[in-house]
This record gives structure tokens, sequence and C-alpha cells, in this order.
């Protein structure tokens, strides 16, 4: 496939995705306070990704929301009890030990980086409980830098359109950072999101109704609507 391709299906999803909701995560990095740099922004996409791990994304809203109520800084959130954290964001997925994981990179955040959350994909990936997904949201969404999150529905919509070939998230997101052009980097993720929750499902999409249909070769589609 060559960039005709992706420019006439990423046009296309900017103007479907408007139907719905942007994921939390998203709607979390824009709402600024005092000024458009606000340094808590990083720290809120980097706990709300953690949070939003094995869990609906109405369920990590309505945890993400309880808990920054009461802690929205590493040195306030190392203030509350594991039960006051617990309880807060129950019933996400692994609350347990999602509590444990953000305490721990909380005082990792105080100790070794003077409270703030790195900028680089490296260095957020020695955290505990932060993986691929969650440091490119955190360099993407948090400080509007260069990368591709790459969650199931980026991997399996690229692979479902025949775009990508790969077997895993990780590969899907070196796939594409050597062929999506840079423009599209920051936005593929809300995109594709957006789009696997509503219309282009795991299990029988939405194919008769889908705009892009012409587009997609259907890998892996064995049942539709």
């Amino acid at each position: 496939m060559d960039n005709s391709f992706i420019h006439a299906v990423i046009k296309i999803l900017k103007k479907e995705v408007k139907k719905w909701k942007d994921p939390i995560v998203t709607r979390i990095s824009m709402v600024r306070q005092a000024y458009h740099e606000d340094k808590k922004i990083p720290f809120k996409v980097l706990i709300s990704c953690i949070l939003s791990l094995r869990t609906k994304d109405e369920t990590t809203s309505a945890a993400s929301q309880r808990l920054f109520s009461m802690a929205d800084t590493p040195e306030t959130m190392v203030r509350l009890t594991k039960r006051e954290i617990e309880r807060a964001i129950y019933p996400v997925g692994f609350y347990r030990t999602k509590t444990e994981n953000i305490l721990l990179l909380c005082r990792e955040l105080i100790n070794r980086h003077n409270s703030r959350v790195p900028d680089t994909i490296d260095e957020l990936l020695k955290f505990r409980g932060v993986g691929r997904k969650t440091a490119n949201l955190v360099v993407t969404l948090g400080y509007k830098k260069p990368g591709i999150c790459v969650d199931t529905h980026v991997h399996r919509i690229t692979n479902r359109w025949g775009y990508v070939k790969t077997k895993t998230p990780e590969e899907t997101e070196f796939a594409l950072r050597e062929k999506l052009p840079p423009k599209y980097w920051l936005i593929i993720n809300n995109l594709l999101v957006t789009y696997g929750q509503n219309l282009c499902k795991p299990i029988s999409p939405y194919c008769s109704i889908c705009p892009l249909d012409r587009f997609c070769k259907r890998v892996g589609v064995d049942r539709s609507r």
C-alpha cells in the first residue's frame, strides 16, 4: 500500500470519529488548567493510562476522576494510604496491583525525577507497570512529542486493513514507525481506539456500514455485521 491509502483513510476517520467521545486518556490530556503547559497533565496521563489497562473506558474515567479529586501530583498521591487509593480506583482491573505500582511510581518520581514525569520512552519504561503503550501515550499526549501508541485497537485494525502484517502490538509500533507518515503519529491511536470501540469491533465488526469498507482487506475477519 502506498501513502495514498493512509491519507484517504485518515481523512475519513477524522470525520467519522466526531460522532463519538474521545478515549478517556485523550480527554484528560486536553483539560488544560491555569496555562497551556499544565505540568499536571503528563502525570494525569500516566496515572490514567495505568488505570486503563484491562479496564473499560467508562470505568477508567470514573476511577480517574475520583482519584484526581483526592490527589493529582506525586506529592499528594503518596500522602494517601493504599486503602484510600484502592477504594478510589475500584473496580478497575487489578486495582490492588495498580495501587502498589502507582505509589512506587510516585515515590520514584519524587526521589529520582524531582516530581517531573520523564518525557522519553526509555525513561518511562523503567517504571514498574509502564509498558510501551503507556510510555508512548505519555510522550504524545502529555508532551506532544513524536511517538506512536499502539494498543489492541491500533494493532488489530491496521492489520485488518492489511496496512501492516504483524503479530504483536510492539511489532506494529515499529512497523508503523517505518511507514506511517509522521504527521499522523500523534493522532493514530486516538482515531483507531475510538473507531475500534464503536464500529470496527474485535469480533463481528460493522463492515456493512463502515465507510472504510472499500479500503479494508478484512484480514482475520470471519464474521461481520
